[in-house]
């Protein structure tokens, strides 16, 4: 790691992978409780138009796709809102054309290559460089403003959409604020993680922290902390495997992942034992002279 800090892009690339890992999964705890879990995958498609928009215009990319994501993430909410049956089919017309038109405006954009859409595809640490940081940290940093404000509501919502509107919480606007939350992250992501794999890191450290935990700010926190090990960790190892980070940094989220499945296993296993025994201690008649205080007594 000490090697990675000799190099000035490597610096930003770890900075920008650090808040990005620390912003994505927070988002992500109330993507994946409100069973949208696609939905970054959804909006990332659609800031490729925005990026295409911005090689074709000559602004940032990254500020275009910022706007085009934005206005997507509004656009799926309303879909998944107002239609039903034909929901799945709309929602999927969205996401091809999203990433139909960013190659489209990218091919005629004077300049623009197929190398320079796929470091936004996959990400790219050498194109990450000093302005790239600054707007991440902004954006990283009222993303979790915003979150942090809306925390509870936002729960209440993701856990009982009914409930919350049984107490008179505002569903649509808290629903439209998950939405273009994830389609800022979406866009801070999409120079280290990709566009394609920025979903990913919103819902793996989350699945990961589940097997894991059973309470939600618990939960939230864990995924965090795995989040930002797995982008500090992927974006060393696509370093030195000369790789692209977003599959790197995916990968080892998975393999998190996959450990946390089975170190869960051995909890719930461990509680059921312990459960199981507290309940046949419970189950005994008082006319029995086991000692309920007596551990030695019960048998297992």
């Amino acid at each position: 790691m000490i090697e990675l800090l000799q190099y000035d892009f490597m610096v930003r690339a770890l900075i920008a992978a650090a808040l990005v890992g620390l912003a994505a999964p927070v988002i992500g705890v109330f993507i994946v409780q409100r069973r949208l879990a696609l939905l970054g995958d959804g909006i990332g498609h659609v800031a490729l138009t925005g990026v295409g928009l911005g090689f074709l215009t000559g602004n940032s990319p990254v500020l275009t796709a910022l706007v085009v994501a934005v206005v997507g993430a509004v656009l799926i909410e309303l879909v998944r809102v107002h239609t039903r049956t034909s929901g799945d089919l709309a929602l999927a017309l969205l996401f091809y054309g999203g990433i139909a038109g960013g190659v489209f405006l990218t091919g005629l954009a004077p300049g623009a290559s197929t190398a320079t859409l796929t470091s936004f595809l996959f990400g790219s640490v050498s194109t990450v460089d000093q302005q790239d940081v600054y707007v991440v940290a902004v954006l990283a940093a009222a993303v979790l403003a915003v979150l942090a404000y809306f925390g509870r509501e936002l729960f209440v919502l993701c856990q009982d959409e009914e409930v919350a509107r049984a107490h008179g919480l505002p569903v649509r606007f808290l629903g439209m604020v998950i939405a273009v939350v994830a389609a800022v992250t979406v866009v801070i992501a999409m120079r280290v993680v990709g566009a394609l794999l920025v979903s990913a890191l919103m819902v793996v450290p989350v699945a990961a922290a589940q097997q894991l935990t059973r309470s939600f700010r618990v939960t939230t926190g864990l995924a965090m902390l795995i989040g930002v090990l797995s982008a500090l960790t992927g974006l060393s190892a696509a370093f030195y495997t000369d790789t692209a980070p977003g599959s790197s940094i995916v990968l080892i989220a998975i393999a998190v992942f996959a450990v946390a499945s089975g170190a869960g296993a051995v909890l719930r296993a461990r509680r059921g034992r312990r459960s199981g025994a507290g309940r046949d201690a419970r189950a005994e008649p008082m006319a029995d002279t086991i000692s309920a205080t007596d551990p030695g007594s019960i048998s297992t």
